[in-house]
């Protein structure tokens, strides 16, 4: 096991008592091959990590090799993680951590730049997703969530998962790109769907050139060129339409209009475009389907949350909604890729090693949360989530844009679904998390019953 070094309690010193530079220590991890570590993390991260949080506590470091060879330390405790969303930015590059998206979402996504680049991108982007803004949508996330919901076929069992995608894939078609004729949405749709339905290979293998000449990668990278064409094209009609809807689109070319040494250039604007027409549906329909799974095995709940959406309590949802990103996070971890050395966790680490804070882990914390292995939404009820010990959409500088939107979907529709219908699993057996690209989703796909509501509000 690698010699562990003792820092001051600041966390952060770069100096040993002796006045010296300490030499980068690893912290202990597993030896097993890398391309072995590298399959265990995409299949089994949700189980593999807390085995080896027992085993090696609360920092432990692993060797992968997806998309190159690198070094990963892997932070359970919630204030090493604090530590890390706090840091600098400048030494922390979260851009570099997310490389493997950088195919899917472009180069100049904001999830894939830093520093200046970062900050520019998410200050353009910030004012789409300001309290006034996101009271416009609420209208039309309703209208979507109404639509959808009263096409659920009653007494029969479905897939959560698959519903909440074409709800919320609706919601972002119309609310990011302010897409709202029938042809041009028949046009969208299945374009999305193919795009977003990637598998663990073909995401990890886009990195390497040498692949894109082969199926499926080559016909991924096709889809990612009409996928642009078609928002190049959605672009350039909303830049003459003499209206101003309230969508993210127009927000963003207000504000390129406003913006001091202009907006987003076209590449810019298509790449914040398809970054949030991908994570921001997918995210928030794996979140939605995890919280029906858990209502329809709780009927307590299911009951509290009930009258809640009867009464208009959304403060209530909320708490559900928040819960359910706790007990079953969407994404499990984040990553950040240290442009020089640094003091972190008791270790010093070396540059170029990615630091990786673990949702799943920081989540499941007994000293943050009472009995984490429950689900119970009350412990959200009153008060604010914890922070640094709830972070579903990450932390600091880098948490998501989006993320006051995806709670607002996620009430608004959790409200709809709840005011019509009863829920009840299809068997008493819970699903279990399976990886999907960079989340987490019901291995069945949140397989529920529903009933309509003998008394319910609709």
């Amino acid at each position: 096991m690698p010699r562990k070094v003792t820092f001051s309690s600041a966390g952060f010193s770069h100096r040993a008592a002796n006045g010296r530079v300490p030499e980068p220590v690893a912290p202990p991890g597993p030896r097993l091959p890398p391309m072995v570590q590298t399959l265990l993390f995409a299949r089994y991260r949700h189980l593999w990590f807390p085995r080896l949080r027992r085993i090696y506590g609360e920092v432990f470091s692993l060797d992968l090799v997806a998309p190159i060879r690198h070094r990963v330390v892997v932070l359970a405790r919630p204030e090493d993680v604090d530590e890390v969303f706090g840091g600098s930015v400048d030494v922390l590059h979260a851009g570099a951590g997310n490389a493997v998206l950088r195919p899917v979402m472009g180069d100049r996504s904001v999830l894939l730049t830093d520093e200046d680049e970062h900050r520019r991108a998410r200050r353009m982007l910030l004012p789409a997703f300001s309290g006034p803004a996101l009271r416009t949508y609420e209208e039309v996330i309703r209208t979507v969530a109404v639509a959808e919901i009263e096409q659920w076929p009653v007494g029969e069992a479905f897939r959560a998962h698959h519903r909440m995608r074409e709800l919320a894939l609706e919601v972002v078609c119309r609310l990011v790109l302010g897409v709202t004729e029938q042809a041009r949405l028949a046009e969208l749709r299945p374009l999305v769907r193919q795009f977003t339905n990637i598998g663990q290979i073909t995401l990890l293998g886009l990195s390497h050139p040498k692949l894109s000449r082969l199926r499926p990668w080559r016909h991924y990278i096709s889809l990612r060129q009409k996928l642009d064409e078609w928002i190049d094209a959605q672009v350039a009609n909303r830049r003459t339409a003499a209206d101003h809807p309230t969508d993210v689109l127009s927000h963003l070319l207000r504000a390129a209009e406003s913006a001091e040494g202009g907006g987003f250039n076209e590449v810019e604007l298509r790449d914040q475009l398809v970054t949030l027409l991908l994570a921001g549906h997918e995210t928030t329909a794996t979140g939605l389907a995890w919280t029906l799974h858990e209502l329809s095995r709780h009927p307590l709940h299911l009951r509290t949350a009930q009258r809640a959406a009867d009464e208009g309590d959304d403060a209530c949802l909320t708490a559900v909604v928040q819960e359910t990103l706790r007990h079953k996070p969407v994404i499990y971890q984040v990553a950040r890729c240290l442009t020089e050395p640094l003091t972190l966790a008791g270790y010093r680490i070396a540059a170029g090693t990615t630091v990786m804070p673990a949702i799943g882990l920081v989540h499941l914390d007994p000293t943050h949360h009472e009995r984490p292995e429950t689900f119970c939404p009350e412990r959200f009820l009153d008060r604010r989530p914890p922070s640094p010990a709830w972070i579903p959409f990450g932390g600091g500088a880098r948490r998501c844009p989006g993320a006051g939107f995806a709670v607002q979907e996620a009430t608004i529709v959790l409200r709809e679904v709840l005011a019509r219908y009863d829920l009840r699993p299809d068997r008493a057996r819970p699903e279990t998390p399976r990886p999907r690209q960079v989340t987490q989703v019901p291995a069945r796909g949140a397989r529920i019953v529903v009933s309509r509501r003998e008394n319910g509000g609709s």
